[in-house]
């Protein structure tokens, strides 16, 4: 079924359910209570982010997962992304299809001319390439491009691009009849509209934006599989397992990793559009180094070279990082009431530090222990539980047999 194999199949349509059932999923609590409070992630905001940052690491994992080059400058085409579209907001209409399709361009133009230059070199020399490159990009966007002062302000600087009521748009109005700034749509359809469902104690939030990017990361994810299973994503392979080798028969694999590297980074303009998309507003802090490692973090902990790890790693990632942020003192002293007070305010000032604004640290430390004891990301966790439980399976049906 649609060109993929019977495996292939069955994991696109658990991805599927999962992105078109995730209100559900991501509430498992009922709204109000205070375990709906700390856990309960099923809002717009952070489900978009689920699934953008899904679509990035996707793309991410083309280059990486199947050639092995390790890119630390991967966010430059995220912010490029998001630029690119605001600017399409501003000056064309608030439709966000033609904001997507230029972010791709766009995007799709820089990473030419930038893997042109970085895969000159491999190895650790790419990396701190493709590192140096993005940084020189995000210094662009600061501060050179992004002085109001000058007529070539592109970017705004540190205060970031946005919509302002004096935007000259060709299609659609400037400014609401209540004096409000538009809001970005497709079609007609406002990408902030939501739908509440009430069911019992529970509060369901079906929103336009978070559908319309899931249906995007759906098309995403199957045309990366189909990437992966073609002739195409066998030479990549090819590349990871041995260059050198592929270099003496006389074949040149620059231009297979050129073409992997412009896909990456269409990928993630495609990601930075849709970011613009539901909120029209693009920072160059996107286009940091610590973004572009956060990328490769969301990579690893998923699973680097597999087919669903992209999807599992940026929806841990971002899980984890709202969960964690949320933990502060006064909800510790709430968790640790039943101890002595000596005990409690012992354990709450220990763990001020791995929570709330220490959140990096708890995540740092699962990103340690997945790298130590799970080096395949967490798919491959999920393959060893499916593994253990499938030889449980057949060793109970084995000593059940009667012997003949």
């Amino acid at each position: 079924m649609l060109g993929l194999n019977k495996k292939d199949t069955t994991l696109f349509w658990i991805v599927a359910a999962m992105s078109l059932l995730a209100p559900f999923i991501l509430n498992p609590f009922p709204e109000g209570s205070s375990l709906a409070q700390m856990f309960n992630a099923g809002y717009p905001d952070l489900m978009q982010r689920f699934v953008i940052f899904g679509i990035l690491v996707i793309g991410f994992n083309i280059l990486f997962g199947l050639t092995g080059y390790l890119s630390f400058g991967h966010a430059a085409f995220l912010g490029i992304g998001s630029y690119s579209a605001v600017w399409m907001f501003k000056l064309v209409g608030m439709n966000v299809i033609p904001a997507i399709l230029l972010a791709m361009i766009v995007s799709g133009v820089f990473a030419l001319l930038i893997g042109y230059v970085s895969l000159r070199r491999s190895g650790i020399y790419f990396s701190i390439l493709t590192l140096a490159i993005a940084q020189m990009c995000y210094n662009l966007a600061y501060s050179v491009l992004g002085n109001p002062a000058s007529s070539y302000n592109l970017t705004n600087g540190e205060t970031g691009l946005q919509l302002s009521l004096d935007d000259a748009r060709i299609f659609g109005e400037s400014v609401t009849a209540d004096g409000a700034l538009p809001v970005t749509n497709f079609f007609g359809l406002a990408m902030r509209s939501s739908y509440k469902m009430d069911v019992g104690g529970w509060l369901f939030t079906f929103n336009a934006g978070y559908y319309f990017s899931a249906i995007i990361m759906l098309i995403s994810f199957y045309v990366s599989i189909r990437i992966f299973r073609s002739p195409f994503g066998m030479m990549l392979r090819a590349v990871k397992s041995n260059q050198q080798r592929m270099n003496y028969t006389g074949l040149n694999t620059r231009p297979y990793i050129l073409a992997a590297f412009v896909i990456s980074g269409i990928y993630a303009g495609l990601a930075g559009g849709l970011l613009s998309s539901m909120d029209p507003l693009a920072g160059a802090e996107r286009m940091h180094w610590t973004a572009s490692g956060e990328i490769v973090i969301m990579a690893i902990l998923g699973g680097v070279g597999t087919l669903v790890g992209p999807v599992i790693g940026a929806g841990f990632n971002e899980y984890f990082k709202n969960i964690l942020s949320k933990i502060n003192d006064s909800v510790l002293h709430d968790w640790l009431a039943f101890m002595p007070d000596g005990i409690e305010n012992l354990m709450v000032g220990f763990l001020h530090y791995f929570v709330g604004k220490g959140w990096h640290l708890t995540l740092g430390i699962m990103f340690m222990l997945v790298i130590i004891f799970l080096p395949g990301g967490l798919v491959e966790g999920g393959q060893r539980i499916a593994k253990k439980f499938g030889r449980k399976k057949k060793s109970d049906e084995t000593s059940t047999t009667p012997a003949e």
